[in-house]
């Protein structure tokens, strides 16, 4: 079975992009133009695949014990940012979530089985909780797992880098020219 990646977009949401965002991630908004191009270039591979993460907590949640109420399910701060889309006409899926990794209580494993899957490329935002604790949890799963280090974004710099160094010690992390270049081929 030839190699098929999984290229994960992380909580690229109204809720953590742009000015009115409550948990706004800035840098988050610096990232948009390089995951268009990487969605882009996944739609012209046959053997990537393209999964929208979206947190989509219920409106009591306990996450909101430890953090301001966000993403809430159904409403505009759990929406997908304009720029940035599934397009279910081409292929994309959505997993809906409720903790920090996208595989935590969803169907994230089922559909990268059933799609054939054996690499998760983590690309969003935070990369110090979200995309880590997704990272972890694609390696726990024995996925190969791939950071795509300028399509990650967190608060501050040094959250961000902190995300990378943690997952460099079990993932790949190169840039978006890298990742294309590397693995064309798909």
């Amino acid at each position: 079975m030839p190699e098929r990646h999984c290229i994960t977009i992380i909580d690229m949401l109204n809720d953590f992009i742009g000015p009115k965002a409550p948990l706004r991630c800035p840098a988050g908004e610096e990232i948009v133009p390089n995951l268009q191009k990487l969605v882009k270039w996944a739609h012209e591979h046959e053997n990537v695949r393209v999964v929208f993460v979206q947190e989509a907590h219920r409106k009591n949640d306990a996450d909101f014990k430890v953090r301001p109420v966000h993403a809430v399910k159904g409403t505009w701060g759990s929406d997908f940012i304009p720029e940035l889309r599934p397009d279910e006409e081409k292929g994309d899926y959505i997993v809906q979530k409720r903790r920090h990794s996208a595989f935590a209580y969803t169907d994230l494993d089922l559909y990268l089985r059933e799609e054939g899957c054996d690499t998760v490329v983590v690309t969003g935002v935070w990369t110090n909780v979200c995309c880590r604790s997704t990272a972890s949890d694609a390696l726990y799963r024995a996925y190969k797992v791939i950071a795509i280090s300028d399509c990650n974004a967190s608060a501050t710099e040094e959250m961000h880098q902190a995300g990378l160094r943690d997952m460099a010690l079990f993932a790949e992390v190169i840039t978006l020219d890298e990742y294309m270049k590397k693995y064309d081929y798909l």
